[in-house]
């Protein structure tokens, strides 16, 4: 009896010292996982890249929809919420009350300044230096350009969040005066 138990114990010991042996035992076969993730984006790249997009789209929709004056645009929603397209309306309302329509775009240089939290991601900090130089109002009745004040380069600062859907939209920016970048 002490026999029978001796070799079963001194099999699982062997079973157990192969199962933990630190050996190499030729090449790591690579796991579907590890080459799966390799090429799927991380989280916090994959938050940079949506973030960037909704900013530029944003400035899109809104060069668009100032064209015409639009504050109505259902494209402004696709970009923006909250403060953001609030105020994007509110301007192109008093545009369309004075008679301005805008033509031209916004050239847009974003750099992502944070993601939070890291794990996942769910706001983007973005800072840019806008230019509006070849983005100026015109008097819809004449076709003249407004005197709109100064144009040119002008620091941005942006949010970006992750929507409940799982989109992402600015939520809020301030926008600096001609010279600030």
């Amino acid at each position: 009896m002490n026999l029978r138990h001796g070799a079963i114990g001194v099999s699982l010991v062997l079973l157990l010292e192969a199962c933990s042996s630190t050996a190499p035992s030729g090449p790591p076969m690579p796991s579907s996982t590890a080459a799966t993730r390799s090429v799927l984006p991380q989280p916090v790249d994959e938050a940079k890249e949506r973030a960037v997009a909704a900013y530029l789209g944003m400035w899109g929709d809104m060069a668009d929809a100032a064209l015409t004056s639009d504050w109505q645009s259902p494209k402004l929603a696709l970009n923006a919420t909250g403060d953001a397209l609030s105020r994007i309306s509110r301007g192109l309302y008093a545009d369309h009350y004075n008679g301005l329509v805008t033509k031209g775009k916004p050239v847009n240089h974003p750099m992502v300044e944070s993601v939070e939290p890291p794990a996942a991601p769910t706001t983007v900090d973005i800072v840019d230096c806008g230019d509006d130089s070849q983005w100026l109002k015109y008097r819809a009745d004449t076709g003249r350009q407004a005197d709109d004040g100064p144009s040119g380069r002008r620091h941005i600062d942006a949010k970006v969040k992750k929507a409940v859907d799982g989109s992402w939209k600015v939520v809020d920016f301030a926008i600096q005066d001609v010279g600030t970048c």
